[in-house]
């Protein structure tokens, strides 16, 4: 069975940090692009940041680039994304998601999250101003 679960969201002031963490079953970890994604209410779901599973090669959104890092685990088949310096707009539901690794850009895997394999239950992100 495959699982995503992810963890760590939470209220959080301006300018504070979070740490998200996934972590994966059920497939293979080292062959797949991981990814975070987030909704905030009334907008699309977009990509965040991704991670080959093979090479940890990265990919960060404009909104991401900075601040945010994404790294990963393979022995324990997780991915983290640790967030500083955090804005309201970083308010949403953030979710880790996964592909079979096809050689696709990064980037391009990020804007389209119709075509991730694998999505877990998302974790509420709030920025408190």
């Amino acid at each position: 069975e495959v699982q995503l679960q992810a963890s760590g969201g939470g209220l959080v002031q301006v300018g504070g940090s979070l740490r998200l963490s996934c972590t994966a079953s059920g497939f293979p970890f080292d062959d797949y692009v991981l990814g975070w994604f987030r909704q905030a209410p009334g907008k699309e779901r977009e990509g965040v940041s991704c991670i080959d599973g093979s090479d940890a090669t990265t990919y960060y959104a404009d909104s991401a680039k900075g601040r945010f890092t994404i790294s990963s685990d393979n022995a324990k088949k997780t991915v983290y994304l640790q967030m500083n310096s955090l804005k309201p707009e970083d308010t949403a539901v953030y979710y880790c998601a996964a592909v079979e690794n096809r050689g696709f850009p990064l980037g391009l895997v990020a804007i389209m999250p119709s075509g991730m394999k694998y999505w877990g239950k998302g974790t509420l992100v709030t920025v408190s101003s």
